[in-house]
């Protein structure tokens, strides 16, 4: 079974690259997870956020963005202390930021789901990528997302970390055509 040729042997990144990479998210509690997840990953490894999901889990409510939007200081103290999060003072004060903002982006569209995947005209981005060094960083969908996304008040949210946003739910397929999982993820759109 032949894989994109980015994953490494730990069955961590092997599950997310088998089961989540590339895969259209549509559910907005999961698109808030992606979104705090890939804002701490910033200047780091995939996998070192992956590691520590589970701590994300457990500090940031479950990944609700209305508990996550009542932070106060205090929390975002304690936050900074506990080590199964990346504790970065900047990183931890935009979850909470991001989590107002995505709160009024439901407001006025519905659902982030909604408001998110417009960036794509409602359909996943099919790339047919045939080597690791084809994968883009960013794009004019993550360009234009981004600066929408930081008009609105968000925070890191750059059009890299939006790209690697847009490929972890599945707003991009880039998967290589290789790769068992890209005609997986094309046959099984939700």
């Amino acid at each position: 079974m032949e894989r994109c040729n980015w994953v490494t042997h730990d069955p961590v990144y092997i599950h997310y690259h088998d089961h989540e990479w590339g895969v259209p998210v549509h559910d907005d509690k999961t698109l808030f997870e992606f979104l705090i997840l890939e804002g701490a990953q910033a200047g780091l490894s995939w996998i070192t956020i992956l590691k520590r999901r589970e701590g994300y889990r457990k500090a940031f409510a479950n990944f609700d963005p209305e508990q996550v939007a009542g932070f106060t200081q205090k929390k975002i103290d304690q936050l900074l202390l506990n080590p199964e999060i990346i504790r970065n003072k900047l990183k931890v004060n935009s979850a909470v930021t991001n989590a107002r903002a995505f709160l009024n982006v439901q407001k006025e569209f519905g659902s982030f789901d909604t408001y998110a995947w417009q960036f794509v005209e409602g359909k996943q981005k099919i790339n047919a990528l045939t080597r690791k060094d084809q994968l883009p960083a960013t794009s004019k969908e993550s360009d234009t997302f981004s600066k929408d996304l930081k008009q609105r008040g968000f925070k890191f949210t750059g059009s890299t970390i939006i790209y690697a946003y847009m490929q972890a739910t599945g707003m991009v397929n880039d998967h290589l055509v290789s790769c068992f999982r890209y005609h997986d993820v094309m046959e099984n759109q939700i």
